[in-house]
């Protein structure tokens, strides 16, 4: 749902580098580069990004916390 604070394999610190990737692909820039030029070379942490799905959101329109105050 989020993106792993570190790697589940090696442990390196991955999440800072989630929204630097994203708008990279939103430009419209091949994944395997847009890694590479953030210092992605391991290929368990570019799973991570590769095969990532984010389902926060969906996952939010079912919060009770938020139906609750009115704001869903």
């Amino acid at each position: 749902m989020i993106i792993p604070v570190r790697c589940f394999t090696c442990g390196k610190v991955i999440a800072d580098k989630w929204e630097p990737f994203k708008e990279a692909l939103s430009k419209g820039e091949n994944p395997a580069l847009a890694l590479d030029s953030l210092g992605i070379k391991r290929y368990c942490c570019r799973r991570i990004f590769l095969a990532h799905v984010e389902l926060i959101d969906e996952s939010l329109k079912f919060s009770i916390h938020g139906k609750e105050e009115g704001k869903i």
